[in-house]
């Protein structure tokens, strides 16, 4: 099944929330929704007397991500939305303008499961897994905290940039990044996750994502899966998606390691040097749709192609009238 949809609420929608932005998908004959964690940050506070005894999945007002629990000289840090509150508990309460609670989560994927709209989520965009400062801890927690709204809302793949290759350089640099993520997988992991962990490819020569680099990546890191952005790819590596073909064997790789998934975004872009510069439309710049399309006549891959453009549900829904108008010329030809 071929899936598209924008990477946030579309623009069109008159409400602001994920209700609205899932409706809008589905009355816009789309059937996927990026939900975008553009910000996070942190609140703690001790829990209420009428909080004790309860789990963070119940209340109504707070979404909770971690209760740190003291034990002696250690702290527990707990993210299960399952487990009880006690009273001498710390509450880290996540501040992100997505959602209030945990059942306002759940909701949301009963809706959009009503609705057929496949939803996934987008960690914040500036990362740093390669560093040793606080900004990798703050990066992992993003990470965490983004994966537990994707469990929340059933989504099938939370991804994530990867960040700058630092001071240390490219390869020490990707080393440090491959042991960050492990150690958020092993985390996803303990905690019962579900969907996936995607890994994203970079536009920019400085920051990791090379083809490459996340095929690696991926393969030494199970559990996680290659996201495809296929402008951030046509940059970093020098325009080189042009014909189906460029296409078939860039998704003939991520296959092999997408566990029955290939999840991807696309936009128009401009680039210099193996740089982009900036995302812009799908009818402007060199890198098109249509070659895209023809492989997916084609192959007929279960494929998610997200909007990244900055006209989000208008280039989602331009990208799916190609791809039916090619399908129906295919069809047609062959009833001949």
């Amino acid at each position: 099944m071929i899936r598209y949809g924008p990477s946030g609420i579309p623009l069109s929608c008159k409400g602001r929330t994920l209700f609205d932005g899932i409706e809008d998908v589905h009355s816009l004959g789309l059937t996927a929704m990026e939900v975008q964690l553009i910000r996070s940050s942190i609140s703690a506070r001790p829990p209420d007397d009428e909080e004790v005894g309860k789990t963070p999945s119940e209340l109504q007002t707070d979404l909770i991500v971690e209760l740190q629990r003291r034990t002696g000289k250690a702290v527990d840090r707990i993210n299960d939305p399952g487990e009880k509150i006690r009273s001498e508990d710390m509450l880290l309460i996540l501040e992100s303008g997505l959602c209030h609670s945990y059942s306002e989560l759940y909701e949301m994927a009963d809706y959009a499961k009503d609705h057929d709209v496949q939803l996934s989520v987008h960690s914040t965009y500036y990362a740093d897994f390669s560093g040793r400062t606080e900004m990798v801890d703050r990066s992992k927690n993003n990470l965490k905290w983004a994966s537990l709204i994707c469990n929340a809302l059933d989504g099938v793949v939370v991804s994530t940039q990867l960040g700058f290759y630092g001071s240390r350089g490219r390869k020490a640099g990707g080393e440090a990044i491959v042991k960050n993520i492990r150690e958020v997988r092993d985390w996803w992991r303990e905690n019962k996750l579900s969907g996936a962990l995607g890994l994203e490819t970079s536009g920019r020569q400085e920051i990791f994502g090379s083809l490459d680099e996340i095929m690696d990546a991926v393969k030494r890191v199970k559990g996680t899966i290659p996201v495809v952005n296929f402008a951030h790819l046509h940059s970093k590596e020098g325009a080189t998606l042009r014909e189906t073909e460029d296409f078939r064997k860039v998704i003939s790789k991520v296959k092999k390691v997408s566990e029955g998934l290939l999840y991807t975004s696309f936009s128009g872009v401009e680039h210099y040097g193996g740089n982009e510069l900036r995302l812009t439309p799908i009818k402007r710049g060199d890198l098109r749709f249509e070659p895209l399309a023809e492989f997916i006549v084609d192959e007929n891959p279960n494929m998610t192609i997200i909007s990244s453009s900055p006209l989000l549900e208008h280039d989602a829904i331009y990208m799916k009238v190609i791809y039916e108008r090619m399908l129906s010329r295919v069809v047609t030809k062959e009833e001949r």
